[in-house]
Parts: C-alpha cells; sequence; structure tokens
C-alpha cells in the first residue's frame, strides 16, 4: 500500500494490516458498548453488534467508483499487487479490532462484560471498503473465520461473477448490492471500472439461487437517483436472484460522498418503507422488519425466520 493512502487512512481511524486489508470500528459496535443501541443486523439476523468485527481484505481495490460511496477513492486499484496470508489477515484483524475498543475498557456507561464479549468477535462483517471478492484467498480467509466459530457477512458488488460461484466455503450469509435498476443508471451512478460490470452483475444474480449459504440482495437507494418509479426493474432482477431477504436501505450523506451528492440525495425512512412495501406486493413477499436509526427496512416471505440459526 502506498504510503499516502496509509496515511488518510489511518487519519481516519482505520487501522491497516499488511499490504491491502483493514479493520475499522463500526458506529454501531460503539453504540452498542455504550449505550446498548444495536445496529439493523443484530435486529434482523441476531448477530451481536458488539462483538462484530468490520474489516476488508482489499481496503483499496474495487470494481466500481459508486458515487453514493463513502471512503476515499483517489487512490482506488482494481486488482492486488501482492496477496498476504489470510492466516495473518485474520490474526492481526482481531488484534486490531482488540487495540481499537481498549479505550472502552475504562469507560463507566460500558458494562465489563459486554467489552470482554467485544473483544473476542464472533462475527466478520467483511464489508468495510473495497469489493473483497478481489482478494483470491477469501475462500480460506472465511474458511478458517468459521473453524474459530465466527460467523461472516460477506458484502459484494457481484461483479466477479466466477468468484462467486467458486467461493469454498461460502459465507454464513452472502450479500449482493444491487444500487441500479438497469444498465443506464449503473453506468452513471456506480461508474465501473472494469468492462461488461452490468453484465457481470446479472450473472451474479442468475448464480445465486443455486448457493447453499443465506442470500440477501441489498439496495442502497439513493434519492433522485435509483430508487422512485423503478421498483418493477428491481422487481424483476430481484425474482432472478432468489434472495432469502431483501434490504432496501438508504444513502448516508457522509465521508467522501459529500463531494459528489447533497443531503437532498438521502431518502427518508417512510420512502425507504414505501419503496419495500411495493416490491414485497410485486414479489409476493412483505416487510417482515425494519430499523428506522439507519432506515434499513427487510423484505422476505412471509413466516420467514430472519435470524441465524432459527431457520
Amino acid at each position: 500500500m502506498e504510503p499516502e493512502l496509509k496515511r488518510i487512512l489511518e487519519k481516519q481511524h482505520y487501522r491497516v494490516i499488511g499490504e491491502h486489508s483493514g479493520v475499522k470500528l463500526c458506529h454501531w459496535l460503539k453504540e452498542k458498548l455504550v449505550r446498548g443501541r444495536p445496529c439493523y443486523k443484530e435486529v434482523f439476523y441476531g448477530i451481536r453488534s458488539h462483538r462484530c468485527l468490520q474489516m476488508s481484505p482489499a481496503l483499496n481495490q474495487c470494481t466500481q467508483n459508486c458515487l453514493f460511496c463513502w471512503r476515499f477513492q483517489a487512490f482506488t486499484e482494481s486488482a492486488l499487487k501482492q496477496v498476504d496470508d489470510p492466516e495473518f489477515i485474520l490474526d492481526e484483524s482481531i488484534k486490531a479490532q482488540r487495540e481499537l475498543i481498549s479505550g472502552f475498557k475504562g469507560d463507566p456507561r460500558v458494562s465489563r462484560e459486554m467489552w470482554e464479549e467485544a473483544y473476542n468477535p464472533n462475527q466478520i462483517a467483511i464489508s468495510l471498503s473495497g469489493e473483497p471478492t478481489i482478494y483470491p484467498r477469501l475462500g480460506e480467509f472465511i474458511e478458517l473465520a468459521h473453524k474459530r466459530g465466527m460467523t461472516t457477512f460477506l458484502v459484494s458488488n457481484g461483479t466477479l461473477p466466477k468468484v462467486i460461484e467458486n467461493l469454498d466455503p461460502l459465507p454464513t450469509q452472502l450479500y449482493v448490492t444491487v444500487a441500479a435498476p438497469n444498465p443506464e443508471i449503473y453506468e452513471r451512478l456506480l461508474v465501473p471500472m472494469i468492462p461488461n460490470g452490468w453484465e457481470r452483475l446479472n450473472e451474479t444474480l442468475e448464480l445465486l439461487p443455486s448457493l447453499d449459504t443465506r442470500t440477501v440482495i441489498r439496495h442502497t437507494l439513493v434519492k433522485d437517483w435509483n430508487m422512485q418509479g423503478h421498483e418493477e426493474e428491481y422487481a424483476k432482477l430481484i425474482e432472478k436472484a432468489d434472495p432469502d431477504f431483501i434490504e432496501a436501505k438508504g444513502y448516508v450523506f457522509v465521508g467522501y460522498s459529500r463531494e459528489r451528492m447533497t443531503m437532498a440525495n438521502m431518502p427518508s425512512h417512510t420512502e425507504i418503507r414505501d419503496f419495500g412495501r411495493k416490491i414485497g406486493a410485486l414479489l409476493g413477499k412483505e416487510l417482515v422488519g425494519e430499523y428506522e436509526p439507519s432506515r434499513v427496512v427487510l423484505v422476505a416471505d412471509k413466516g420467514k425466520k430472519t435470524k441465524i440459526g432459527e431457520e
């Protein structure tokens, strides 16, 4: 990693690991420790927010330059120049998480029991930054995490379908972000860095029904860009993927996205809820969960068990 990029990331409270990985404390981990407020993933899926490690094995490598992305993009690469060992990345990620939460130990608002649980994370959100499927040893990393009794949530933009098809083992839960309803909006909003990005995404969607794991389609909704009036187009894409769950989540005006978006691009929770209900009606599904602090709703089959271990 270039020294200037590393300096910028560390200034933003990332812990850079090796040549291409990193950890950063999630806002909701801090909220859970200090105020007992969980993230929507705990509400929907039952993972423990304070025990979740947010990381990426491809911190500065991506196949898209999404306008709504909050991360620093000036140094973005589409491939890894060298590849770190997955066990090194996992060990150092846990070490970094422990160092980052050390200051909470003496906070009178944080219970000792919860802090000790946070010191031993049991869930990994492989979603911090970049496109994690660029890391060629991702399956080995996931396998190591599972052997240690950790669950894994992998978030992908779906532009590397062959990687997902050959991923072994699969994560506990696989997210594919569908943030455009058609190829025109995809090109303008997601700004692909590789050819045939839209076609690759659709190949991934067609692949999802064959995968033996929990699958989620994630819609990042940006007002005046990709939501109003596009529900039928999204429904057709979702039908192709046949996911267990659909998340509709509002864009947040934070980080470097503020250079490209405005506050007006943030949809309200009411607008997100309306979108979720329309999608549900088109697909014969319903709203099974919502979390207003994150402006996110969950759509699934009626009666669908959402929490891990309840299936």
